[in-house]
């Protein structure tokens, strides 16, 4: 007989479209997709359960579904799509407190893949070029999604250690990106006139949506347990992505890009989260040759490849940025007067123009 899949997080769009993808795999008999909320779009062959993770009652679907294999999808990370930075904790960590409580007491669960993320490394000055499993933070998160995902793990090994006999697969993508994506990255690629941390030229990893859905798909059918990075080959500075993307920046101090980001944040254009700002001041790195060696999984596309196809999706910004390039430019001036003030219509040259004393890792 084939796996009976839980997927949680349905309601959203990637789990929507995952737990559909796999329930055409013939070697999967049943997957049952659960949420709070029904899902917006067609699930095809998924049967569709209301039920809040954050609640005992998931155990007894568990039971009642005969459910081996769980594919935990719901960590958000963005308070806006949740209700709040309350509702987005309690759905993160006491769902997940819930949801493994629930795979522990169910004898028939053999396998448990969590969708985590590269942001459980932080982004520092004092960061490794690239980061692998084994490795912490440089600076523990101490609010926000980040501490999310940091006590979401911590909850999934204790899980790992009490039920020795379920495979546990934790998977940390790099940012996913894609024509239907919408997360704090890829809004912010999408602002007709996007602000940088001056001094400062990050670097990108980036996970194409399909190649997401592929390494979901690869844990459950595939017997291998263990932490995973998972991100597309090569490495984008900001500044190459956003000349490739054509969009007009603006440089500002850092300290300015997180009260704009606040103001982006209450008009619900962008998601500005305190990790967003430091992310977009040093970027981050991962290491993925376990991901290749060990899991198997070789992403379809490169880094590149995935911002290309993302690009495709991008209205022009036509006459729209000059005048929020000025209207930005007033709000937050330069020191020194216009002799200052930053070139934002000229997006920078793939070579990735570098600034003085600043930090490009």
């Amino acid at each position: 007989m084939g796996k009976v899949v839980l997927v949680t997080g349905v309601s959203r769009d990637l789990g929507r479209r995952f737990a559909r993808a796999l329930a055409a795999d013939p070697g999967v008999d049943r997957v049952i997709g659960v949420d709070a909320v029904p899902p917006r779009g067609d699930i095809g062959e998924v049967s569709f359960v209301r039920a809040d993770i954050r609640t005992p009652v998931i155990a007894k679907v568990i039971a009642k579904e005969d459910v081996d294999t769980v594919v935990h999808m719901s960590v958000i990370a963005t308070p806006g799509s949740a209700g709040g930075r309350g509702t987005m904790k309690e759905l993160n960590v006491i769902g997940t407190m819930q949801l493994l409580a629930a795979c522990q007491r169910a004898p028939g669960v053999r396998d448990v893949v969590v969708k985590s993320t590269t942001t459980v490394y932080g982004a520092s000055s004092r960061d490794p070029a690239m980061f692998t499993e084994d490795m912490e933070p440089r600076r523990a998160p101490r609010v926000g999604y980040a501490k999310d995902v940091a006590e979401v793990e911590g909850y999934v090994r204790g899980f790992a250690r009490r039920r020795s006999d379920v495979r546990v697969t934790l998977l940390r993508c790099a940012n996913v990106v894609g024509p239907h994506v919408q997360s704090p990255l890829t809004s912010y690629l999408r602002l007709p006139v996007v602000p940088t941390v001056a001094g400062y030229d990050p670097r990108l990893q980036l996970l194409h949506e399909d190649d997401l859905f592929a390494v979901l798909h690869h844990a459950v059918t595939h017997e291998v347990a263990g932490t995973f990075n998972v991100a597309g080959d090569g490495v984008l500075m900001l500044s190459q992505a956003l000349r490739r993307l054509r969009r007009p920046t603006l440089a500002l101090p850092g300290f300015a890009v997180g009260s704009l980001g606040s103001a982006l944040r209450s008009a619900r254009v962008a998601d500005f989260s305190p990790e967003q700002v430091a992310f977009l001041t040093y970027g981050r790195g991962v290491d993925t040759t376990r991901m290749r060696e060990e899991l198997g999984f070789h992403p379809a596309r490169t880094t590149a490849e995935a911002l290309s196809d993302f690009s495709a999706t991008l209205p022009r910004t036509g006459g729209r940025a000059e005048r929020l390039l000025d209207g930005l430019a007033a709000a937050f001036p330069e020191p020194g007067g216009d002799t200052d003030r930053p070139e934002a219509l000229h997006p920078v040259d793939d070579d990735a123009r570098r600034v003085p004393g600043g930090h490009h890792g």
